[in-house]
């Protein structure tokens, strides 16, 4: 080197150039023209790129993380950096406008930046440098071992032209060119022929970007403001002048490097519109997440292109390489992160963004990079993502699902996003068909339960998805769906034991609120008392005893629910098998050692074979006097909800079971004592006192007092059934309970029963019954249904006797009775009831046994023709009635003399009888027909008012 810092080689260079200008005019075009191309095309915009490079190139050959400072003195902008200076292979470069200085291995991207001088050479004094021309038209190159200069305006004087390439001829540096910057090894220098605010602004714009880029690159400070890059294992940090910190996450491949920008905490911040980088910047867009950094897709000498076409096979090989590597680069990422780097669906920004998707996509469908929620990682198209937002439940699905990706990459989002490389998304209803027949216990059923109830919060989920959701049962059983389950609270005890078939009771463990919503029935011992399962057991549960079988379990269940809620309305438990001294027998045929009902029930209701048994004493100690009673063991008597049952005759004990059960088991001399303890009951009481009446109309016909029914005594108060009915013994009962009995107070007959007792009395010929009693008792017959009354075989005549059915008729007129002798006639208080009476009875009617003639003998009269009648018809207030009466001096029926008759027309005997009860039949008046006759033998005002 000369002693003013230049090689002796600058002035043969130029000296080469001119002369190959001189012998070959279009060599002096070409380069005039090649070096326009790289200014108006390649290279604008690229000063600072370019010289970075360079600078990071010399840092490589050194070994050492290079620096660059940028400033701007005199109006010139100079970019001073460390590493190798410039030597006399840089000055050619410089001057060739289609060479580079690089060796043989630069252009390639290490994997690290140590152990070597010469690799991760981007291209040092090539081509590139014609950038600065954007600039200036006068650059300089200034290194500690010498320098170089370029000069439009020296070319200019060498060779006369319109237009001459800058970068062709060299020129030594000035005598008076200051030295590089302590702490420098290079600086170039270009004087601005633009805004050098504009430029400086430029480049702090790129300064970032150039840092990522260019590994061997430290450290770039700009007029005092400083940007570094340190490497931090996977990541690499940049720090901007204020501190403000930016990690990439990077990955080297075969002749790529991947990067991804992400936060201290290593959160991606996928990137949303880049370019190829190759390795600087190009002009290729890309949509991918990541940033591509490549030295293998072959560009275009001006690297903002790709070289022929996306599609070209050298192209296609360097893509599928990078494709190749990023896998490499998701891995990187923690696994909750890794979707992030999922290319998102949309339209390619150019033709290599198109192709190096389909690339990538390829890989992340094929590779393992997924994390698997059992161990390892997965590729795209083997994986399930769970498409509910529950890491907890992609925990709980782990070894259930095959496949299935590891939390926290589910959820919707999760999925859409995954689908993209073919991994199938994990649905409720898909989840819900995994989950058959799977056994678990029952903790973790509850747990799905809890993060599936969550998503049904958040409607993630529907609960229709939900119908078929496995439900755990306490017999260790599993059943899809939980309609019909029944869910149990502490109440309910340990049913785990029980074997009862068709009995779907949640597990404990597993029970939660979604099965609810799912259809399960919440069931306290009530319910659980209600269920089909359990009331069939019941109902099979003496056989199974007989069988040998343990019902054990089924009667300590039952028997403890019944303890807590007492006996459930609508259910009947008195089938539950039950021990006795002997065997088993049902509940409802038992009774308890000390029941009250055992002082009345007949000695042979009670025993083997009886329709009672008495329960074990063990019964009672184990389980209690009050539970056993709920199933329906007898203490006292009980009320069937039902009452009667349907065709049940009060009349006839066998028609149906009575409504108050076991009545008909009582003993015949034990019914005093039996309706007092019916009375002392609450349930029985209201049974007997209801207004219905249907108790008390079985009991006045069934039970006993004195070997007779109620019904056939009347209280000795009753003096109006005096000779009727006998008065009821002493036999222990207050007046309102044989009342209620059906002991009488009055004559009423209601029913067959009641007809039959009044006419026992009236057909009894020991018996005084007064006449009165006689004919209102026959009216009240008489309002009966012939088909409800059994015809009595003797009856109560007229006459006050007794004489048989078949004698007596009927008398419905009261004229018969002056032809018919009393000792045949049956009467009723009123002749209208004298039809209904005999139809009751089964008698004739007298008028129809009657076939008589009357003696012709008399004259007929008007009634307004007799002043006598007149007179008395003013009397009584009655209005004089049409037509009249025939009559007779001596009036006769068959020769039989009688007062008055009536064959359709009027008869009467000359005389006040007859002509009085002729005229009260006339004038609807036969209540008054003594009166009348009276007023007849006198007819007298004072006779009425007296």
């Amino acid at each position: 080197m000369t002693e003013n810092g230049t090689w002796p080689s600058i002035d043969e260079l130029r000296q080469a150039v001119l002369r190959s200008w001189r012998d070959s005019p279009t060599r002096f075009t070409e380069d005039t023209h090649a070096e326009r191309d790289l200014l108006l095309g390649a290279y604008r915009d690229r000063v600072f790129v370019e010289l970075a490079q360079n600078a990071a190139d010399a840092a490589a050959l050194v070994g050492e993380p290079g620096r660059v400072r940028v400033r701007v003195v005199d109006g010139e902008l100079r970019v001073a950096n460390t590493g190798a200076p410039l030597d006399q292979r840089g000055v050619a470069a410089l001057a060739s406008l289609r060479a580079s200085g690089k060796d043989d291995v630069a252009g390639r991207v290490d994997e690290d930046t140590e152990g070597s001088t010469t690799r991760g050479l981007v291209g040092r004094f090539g081509v590139g440098f014609a950038a600065v021309l954007s600039v200036t038209s006068e650059p300089r190159v200034v290194s500690r071992t010498g320098g170089v200069a370029f000069s439009e305006t020296r070319t200019r004087q060498v060779w006369d032209a319109a237009e001459v390439p800058v970068l062709r001829l060299p020129w030594p540096l000035s005598e008076d060119e200051p030295p590089v910057p302590d702490g420098f090894d290079t600086e170039v220098r270009l004087p601005l022929r633009t805004d050098p605010r504009e430029v400086l602004e430029r480049i702090e714009a790129e300064v970032a970007d150039v840092l990522l880029v260019l590994p061997w690159l430290a450290e770039v400070d700009v007029e005092g403001r400083r940007w570094t890059r340190r490497a931090d294992g996977d990541e690499v940090v940049l720090t901007a002048p204020d501190g403000e910190r930016t990690r990439w996450l990077t990955h080297r491949g075969e002749g790529c490097v991947w990067a991804v920008p992400v936060t201290a905490e290593g959160v991606p911040r996928p990137l949303v519109d880049d370019v190829l980088h190759a390795p600087t910047p190009t002009d290729e867009r890309l949509s991918l997440p990541a940033r591509l950094l490549s030295t293998s897709v072959p560009t275009e000498p001006s690297r903002r292109r790709v070289l022929a076409s996306a599609d070209s096979p050298d192209v296609v090989r360097a893509l599928r390489a990078a494709a190749e590597a990023y896998p490499g680069l998701v891995r990187r990422l923690p696994a909750r992160y890794r979707l992030a780097l999922v290319p998102r669906p949309g339209f390619p920004l150019s033709d290599v963004d198109g192709l190096l998707r389909d690339l990538v996509t390829t890989r992340l469908t094929d590779d393992a990079w997924l994390p698997s929620a059992v161990s390892g990682e997965l590729p795209g198209h083997g994986a399930r993502v769970l498409d509910i937002d529950s890491p907890r439940l992609v925990e709980l699905l782990a070894e259930t699902v095959p496949g299935l990706v590891a939390a926290p990459l589910c959820g919707r989002e999760a999925a859409r996003t995954s689908s993209a490389v073919q991994a199938r998304p994990l649905g409720a209803a898909e989840l819900v068909e995994s989950l058959a027949g799977v056994e678990r216990p029952a903790p973790w059923w509850r747990a799905v339960y809890a993060e599936l109830f969550a998503a049904v919060e958040r409607t993630e989920v529907d609960l229709d998805e939900l119908g078929a959701l496995p439900v755990p049962l306490v017999d260790g059983r599993t059943v899809p769906g939980a309609r019909g389950v029944l869910l149990t609270d502490d109440v309910a005890g340990d049913i785990a034991a029980l074997d009862v078939p068709g009995l779907h009771v949640v597990h404990p463990e597993a029970a939660h609120p979604l099965l609810q919503r799912l259809g399960a029935t919440s069931a306290g011992p009530a319910e659980l008392l209600r269920s089909p399962a359990v009331i069939d057991a019941v109902g099979r549960s003496l056989d199974d005893a007989l069988a040998g079988l343990d019902v054990e379990p089924l009667i300590d269940a039952v028997l403890s629910w019944v303890t807590v809620v007492g006996a459930v309305r609508d259910v009947e438990l008195g089938a539950l098998a039950l021990p006795t001294a002997s065997g088993w027998r049902r509940a409802d045929e038992l009774v308890l050692p000390d029941a009250a009902i055992l002082e009345v029930l007949d000695p042979d209701a009670v025993g083997d074979d009886a329709p009672f048994e008495v329960v074990a004493d063990e019964a009672v100690r184990r389980w209690g006097r009050e539970a056993l009673v709920a199933v329906g063991v007898r203490d006292g008597f009980t009320v069937l909800d039902e009452g009667f049952d349907e065709g049940f005759d009060p009349d006839d004990p066998d028609s149906a079971e009575p409504p108050i059960p076991d009545l008909d088991l009582v003993a015949d001399d034990a019914w005093p004592r039996a309706v007092r303890l019916l009375a002392s009951e609450p349930d029985t009481w209201r049974a007997l006192t209801a207004p219905d009446g249907r108790v008390r109309d079985w009991l006045s016909s069934n039970a006993l007092l004195a070997g007779r029914p109620p019904r056939q005594w009347r209280l000795p108060s009753a003096e109006g059934l005096v000779g009727l009915f006998d008065p009821v013994p002493d036999v222990g009962l207050t007046d309102e309970l044989l009342v209620l009995l059906g002991v009488r107070t009055e004559l009423t007959v209601s029913d067959a029963a009641d007809a039959e007792s009044v006419c026992a009395g009236l057909g009894d010929e020991n018996r005084e019954v007064p006449p009165g009693l006689v004919l209102r008792a026959h009216s009240a017959l008489s309002r009966l249904e012939p088909d409800d009354v059994e015809p009595p075989e003797r009856v109560r005549t007229l006459a006050g006797t007794v004489c048989d059915a078949a004698d007596a008729v009927v008398l419905d007129a009261p004229w018969l009775i002056a032809i018919w002798p009393s000792e045949r006639l049956v009467a009723a208080a009123d002749f209208a009831d004298a039809p209904a009476l005999a139809d009751v009875l089964d008698l004739p009617l007298a008028g129809d046994e009657t076939a008589v003639t009357v003696a012709d003998d008399g004259e007929f009269v008007a009634w307004a023709d007799l002043p006598a009648i007149v007179e008395i018809a003013d009397l009584v207030g009655v209005a004089v009635p049409d037509g009249g009466v025939v009559l007779h001096e001596e009036l006769r029926v068959d020769g039989v003399p009688v007062s008055w008759w009536n064959d359709g027309e009027l008869h009467a005997a000359d005389s006040p009888e007859g002509l009085a009860r002729a005229f009260a039949w006339a004038a609807d008046k036969w209540a008054d027909r003594v009166f009348i006759e009276r007023l007849l033998d006198e007819p007298d005002p004072r006779v009425v008012l007296g």
